[in-house]
């Protein structure tokens, strides 16, 4: 039996080729990219979750090991001096990130386990809970100088003169704004800009931490670290503070107390992220902060009680949920269309 194909004019000839290309931007290479971004950064997270940092080697490391060395080299008490310190690690960083991307542009496999391990490596929110959990237990026990001890690999802030009660708050403090700094920004700018984003956020995020300070030795040469870093974080610190009131189911308060109180604080993406936590949790955060020899006011953050020392779990369990949910956010960055995607 012979079979017979219907005759194709110019114009089915145009219609079947638009079809075919429409199949294939939707099935093609075309899609790779996203799907590999985002199959790699939940798979990141989930090392992250299970693993929490890697134990030696750690890449974070070895980069504050790199910039300790070079800023004997660029350092002066000048603002010019600290932003080429900044521009050659981080410029250097992201460039690094992208030539990544530029290799394994066809082979997805390859740059799912690439975005993946760097996912995994800029990642700190299971070391975030876990570090939460040992000021914990030890404030539970009534070991009030230990906890003092290991409040330090939480933030600088200065627990000399902290009882109980003041190493909670500043625990709650610490864990909320570091939700946002270790786990929802380096998710969200790898959702939007892949392996570059989250180790260019990394790099900026740890130089500020290293340099960002208002001592005498930084005051100028650390400030365009913290000034690049108050930007980059402009965007996941209000993403962090939505998630924060879905995932606790007090979206309202923490829209009304995030809007109201967040402008006290002294920083613009800590106070939002800390306001919404405050909010909630129900509780009152913020007052008079040391950091060495500065003394910093972050106002009044929310309507509930003091933190108490059963907080700091409750803390740590509301920034998981908020974790999980950037996760989910960061899957559905990489998806986007391939119009609106790097």
């Amino acid at each position: 039996m012979m079979v017979t194909f219907p005759h194709r004019t110019p114009e089915r000839r145009n219609e079947l080729t638009t079809v075919d290309n429409s199949t294939r931007d939707l099935a093609g290479p075309g899609r790779l990219p996203g799907v590999s971004r985002a199959l790699g950064l939940v798979l990141g997270f989930a090392a992250d979750r299970i693993l929490g940092d890697p134990r030696r080697f750690h890449p974070v490391a070895g980069f504050g090991q790199v910039a300790a060395k070079l800023e004997p080299r660029l350092y002066a008490d000048t603002r010019a001096a600290g932003t080429a310190y900044a521009a050659v690690l981080v410029g250097s960083t992201v460039a690094a990130g992208v030539v990544a991307e530029r290799l394994t542009k066809d082979r997805p496999i390859a740059r799912t386990l690439l975005t993946a391990g760097a996912t995994w490596a800029v990642l700190g929110g299971r070391s975030l809970e876990r570090e939460a959990s040992v000021i914990a237990g030890l404030l539970e026990e009534k070991d009030v100088p230990a906890a003092r001890a290991r409040l330090g690999h939480l933030c600088s802030r200065d627990a000399t003169d902290l009882e109980a009660d003041e190493l909670a708050r500043a625990t709650v403090e610490s864990v909320a704004e570091n939700t946002s700094d270790a786990t929802v920004a380096p998710l969200v700018w790898g959702g939007l800009l892949g392996i570059p984003g989250l180790v260019g956020y990394r790099a900026a995020n740890t130089l500020d931490a290293m340099v960002g300070y208002k001592s005498s030795r930084y005051r100028n040469f650390g400030w365009a670290s913290a000034r690049f870093d108050d930007l980059i974080n402009l965007l996941p610190a209000r993403v962090c503070a939505l998630l924060t009131g879905v995932t606790s189911g007090r979206p309202r308060a923490v829209w009304r107390i995030w809007h109201r109180d967040a402008p006290r604080h002294p920083s613009p993406n800590a106070g939002p992220v800390e306001a919404a936590f405050a909010a909630a949790l129900d509780l009152r955060l913020g007052g008079t902060n040391t950091y060495g020899d500065e003394i910093e006011d972050r106002g009044t953050l929310g309507d509930g009680l003091r933190p108490s020392v059963a907080d700091i779990r409750r803390t740590a369990a509301l920034a998981r949920r908020v974790s999980y949910a950037a996760a989910a956010v960061a899957a559905i960055l990489a998806l986007r269309p391939k119009g609106l995607r790097t």
